[in-house]
């Protein structure tokens, strides 16, 4: 059913009316796109616009290409309001979540739940999430100890076999070669990241297989084939690119990207879940406000990002391995091209 703007306005102020924490709560401007476009190229800020399709979608726009919420009916749109209210009267999760159950208990749920109503939330987390896959998340962003950081997974997929398939030389994967050996003589030293352009560092952690590299292997091809030929039936990669400042997260399930139209980190905002609620991705949502509920030490995103991953998916690394150099890597291969 499409929801007007007076439909949603009066709504609005009866729940405003009902609650002392949204007095002072303006209604944002609301129209269509071509109005938001308008109000945006006449100066209008970056403040909170709600634009409504025909659907009885609401759109809060929050500045140009910046879509803080997507809401499907009347009682979401209220919500989200009331989402975007709390934030401005308390700068932290657990805080925000209160003030939500102030407004409406089941609100408060939804909230600390990360996703559509229904969603319970995930339990308490209960350990040091620097001892996880977050450790890593810091030094990524500076492309290190690589800039790609793949994961596979599927029933008996062997680290090996996909060094091989990317291009690791069969001569350093026979001979079990590890990342101190590739060091040697680089002037590498143990917990300084001796990796460089022309090599990878792969393995298991979980039930994962990981490869971590900066560039693949010149002349190398791996498409859906090879990867159905080695059991794979899920990957991850995360890439960092820290001139661009793009940093990406890709995700597919039996060959087909799993994804809600936003793969760079760099749109998630604590205390915003960046994925639509209840689209493909709503898991990682609600793992990310576990989180941010968890571990309101963590000031870095990317590794409140990284910890919900593992969380979620079961994404991690070997910490131990890898400073000290001893987990296994390899060059690429030489090949004509």
């Amino acid at each position: 059913m499409e929801i007007t703007e007076d439909a949603l306005k009066r709504a609005w102020h009866r729940l405003a009316a009902g609650s002392d924490l949204l007095d002072e709560a303006v209604f944002p401007p609301t129209g269509t796109y071509e109005q938001y476009e308008a109000h945006v190229e006449g100066g209008g800020g970056a403040g909170l616009y709600l634009v409504l399709e025909e659907d009885g979608t609401v759109c809060g726009c929050g500045g140009p290409y910046d879509e803080v919420f997507v809401a499907r009916g009347l009682d979401e749109a209220l919500y989200c309001l009331a989402e975007e209210a709390v934030r401005g009267l308390d700068g932290t999760i657990a805080g925000q979540a209160a003030l939500m159950d102030r407004i409406d208990p089941g609100w408060g749920r939804v909230f600390r739940g990360g996703g559509p109503d229904g969603a319970e939330p995930a339990p308490p987390c209960g350990r040091d999430p620097l001892e996880g896959f977050a450790w890593i998340a810091g030094s990524w962003r500076e492309q290190a100890p690589y800039t790609h950081l793949a994961f596979f997974r599927g029933e008996s997929v062997g680290a090996e076999r996909i060094a091989l398939l990317y291009g690791a030389d069969p001569r350093h994967v026979a001979a079990g070669t590890r990342l101190s050996d590739l060091s040697k003589g680089n002037g590498g030293a143990h917990g300084t990241w001796p990796t460089d352009w022309d090599s990878c560092c792969f393995g298991r952690s979980g039930d994962w297989t990981f490869l971590m590299y900066h560039d693949t292997a010149p002349g190398t091809r791996v498409d859906a084939a090879a990867f159905a030929e080695l059991g794979v039936t899920e990957t991850v990669w995360l890439s960092a690119c820290l001139g661009k400042a793009i940093y990406t997260f890709d995700y597919l399930r039996d060959g087909r990207r799993v994804d809600d139209g936003i793969i760079e980190l760099i749109s998630y905002e604590r205390g915003r879940t960046p994925y639509v609620r209840g689209g493909r991705l709503d898991f990682l949502n609600r793992a990310l406000r576990r989180a941010e509920l968890d571990h309101p030490e963590l000031t870095d995103e990317f590794a409140l990002y990284f910890h919900a991953l593992e969380t979620s998916l079961g994404l991690g690394l070997p910490r131990r391995d890898i400073r000290e150099g001893t987990v296994r890597a390899a060059r690429w291969a030489r090949r004509d091209i």
